[in-house]
């Protein structure tokens, strides 16, 4: 496994990070021995770097998978929180799911712009206090958004960005590829460390794996990127395609032939774009909310690429 320093921080982090959502209740809901055995199979592949945040409620399995290597590991998690009080809540809420004195990275989750990282600033500073009692060793954003990326640059004390970016561009909120690559670009020349996240754009890229993370691993601008896994099989095909070894033929077919199912989102709006663009016509609005006939989706993609939202996956 390759490993690269996230910008100033001094963590030094293997190219790929696991990314923890996929095995938690929000998505595959393991149970908590199969999912802490899932992570333990990347950790012993070289895998030291995981993403997580308080909203998937996988705090639990990171703790029965580290609980004999706490310091081989770095972690970064996120929150929602915009007050003093809120954020010193979310982080000793991470701190005991982790049963650890210290996390690596915490982050202001999903931020949009300069405006959205000033409201919640009061946030900002209690990790800042946090930081300089060795709660926290880094402070950042993830965002979905170049105004985010963008806004971080000139902002001192995000150290660390997580954007979202893949060779289709799906998810982006507020702009293209292009625009993502040239917000990063900038933000890494400004000493930020960035990893990224969705290369396979949330599952929508499954068809087309390996030219996804081939294109995320041609980004020189970003240590690590994270991937959700929910099984050892995928788990065995990714840490050989990052560590770029032999990947066997029948290991390929295993992760092809994993059955998947298309997941909407709790927050999707039913704005009925995914409805129109599905030729399949598996997918139909009831109640609000768009719902998947299964025995119809082909798992193309189509639907999550045009999702404003970005609440359609293929896990």
């Amino acid at each position: 496994m390759e490993y690269k320093t996230l910008g100033g921080t001094g963590l030094k982090v293997s190219r790929l990070c696991f990314g923890v959502l996929t095995i938690g209740p929000l998505q595959a809901n393991l149970p908590l021995e199969q999912g802490a055995a899932v992570i333990t199979s990347a950790l012993d592949r070289g895998v030291n770097f995981m993403d997580t945040a308080e909203l998937y409620g996988t705090y639990p399995y990171i703790r029965e998978a580290i609980k004999n290597r706490k310091q081989e590991v770095i972690i970064c998690s996120k929150c929602y929180a915009y007050t003093r009080d809120g954020m010193k809540e979310s982080l000793e809420a991470a701190l005991e799911g982790i049963d650890r004195d210290y996390i690596d990275i915490f982050m202001l989750h999903e931020q949009e712009s300069l405006l959205t990282i000033k409201g919640h600033w009061e946030a900002i500073e209690y990790l800042l206090e946090a930081k300089s009692k060795g709660l926290v060793r880094a402070v950042g954003i993830s965002t979905h958004h170049v105004a985010a990326v963008r806004a971080a640059v000139d902002i001192p004390e995000l150290e660390v960005i997580h954007p979202i970016i893949n060779m289709s561009g799906v998810g982006i909120a507020d702009g293209n590829v292009e625009d993502m690559l040239a917000a990063i670009k900038m933000a890494h020349a400004a000493g930020k460390g960035i990893y990224g996240m969705k290369a396979l754009g949330g599952g929508n890229l499954l068809s087309h794996a390996q030219e996804a993370f081939n294109f995320a691993l041609g980004i020189p601008e970003l240590a690590s990127i994270a991937v959700g896994m929910q099984n050892i099989n995928e788990v065995d095909y990714n840490t050989r395609f990052f560590s770029k070894t032999y990947i066997p033929e029948d290991l390929q077919e295993r992760v092809v032939r994993q059955p998947r199912r298309l997941h909407i989102d709790d927050w999707c709006e039913g704005c009925g774009a995914c409805v129109k663009k599905c030729g399949a016509s598996a997918l139909q609005l009831d109640g609000g909310k768009v719902k998947v006939k299964v025995e119809l989706c082909r798992l193309c993609g189509y639907c999550g690429a045009v999702c404003p939202l970005f609440a359609i996956k293929v896990i």
